[in-house]
């Protein structure tokens, strides 16, 4: 078997604190990266949950979420051997914009990929460009 060149990619996704990865980016996580069902916080397979919606579905409030997204950077932080892809995270059914969101990553580790939208988002606030 061949060495990975690579570190491990780990898919990072939003969910809801339910862990019913039914729709969108947690469906898929689901199927193809070991997202655990009933789980709705933190790794599992070759994914991370993030909360964006409670147990009873609804959107949590951004406060919330940012408690949520600081507790993935540290644990991003520890764990430099991996290669963390974040989706648009509340951007999606949870219905946040991502000016609202993508601050909450800004000081992410380099090991960190955000998606386009919250890239722009941090650039246009700092004037430079991260990981692209």
């Amino acid at each position: 078997m061949p060495v990975p060149s690579s570190p491990t990619s780990v898919f990072v996704f939003g969910s809801n604190l339910a862990g019913r990865h039914g729709k969108g980016a947690a469906l898929w996580a689901r199927h193809h990266r070991g997202a655990i069902y009933g789980r709705g916080v933190g790794p599992q397979g070759d994914a991370y949950a993030i909360p964006t919606k409670d147990r009873h579905l609804r959107v949590l409030p951004l406060p919330v979420i940012r408690s949520h997204v600081a507790d993935f950077l540290g644990y991003a932080r520890h764990r430099p051997d991996l290669r963390f892809e974040v989706t648009p995270i509340g951007c999606g059914l949870a219905g946040y914009r991502p000016d609202q969101i993508a601050p909450m990553f800004a000081g992410a580790p380099a090991n960190v990929f955000l998606p386009d939208a919250f890239r722009v988002v941090l650039s246009a606030s700092s004037g430079e460009v991260r990981h692209g």
